[in-house]
């Protein structure tokens, strides 16, 4: 995860367009209001499988970066494996940057 990613994940948890744990994730995901979902690449192969087949099944984009802990300080909270992004705007410019930091 770069810092602008990180920095991304820090407004938009100011700006109330985050919503953190796995269970929230998924109702965000079927309930339509995830533009997008971050997951930590060290979260559990059951994790995994649970909102990767949810985003493949609502067709909401699925990124995978960093680690719990990485997550976490970029919130200024404890270890953080799932966030739903809420705002398609903030969604788009955090895939963006992810594009650019995988060349």
């Amino acid at each position: 995860m770069n810092s602008k990613q990180k920095s991304l994940i820090g407004l938009m948890l100011r700006a109330g367009a985050l919503i953190m744990g796995e269970e929230l994730a998924v109702k965000a995901i079927q309930t339509k209001k995830a533009k997008a979902v971050i997951i930590s690449k060290d979260a559990s192969e059951n994790t995994l499988k649970k909102i990767s087949d949810k985003c493949n099944y609502y067709k909401v984009p699925l990124i995978q970066t960093g680690d719990r802990y990485e997550i976490g300080e970029a919130l200024g909270k404890e270890a953080r494996v799932v966030l739903a992004l809420t705002d398609k705007g903030f969604a788009e410019a955090f895939m963006k940057h992810e594009v650019k930091s995988a060349e």
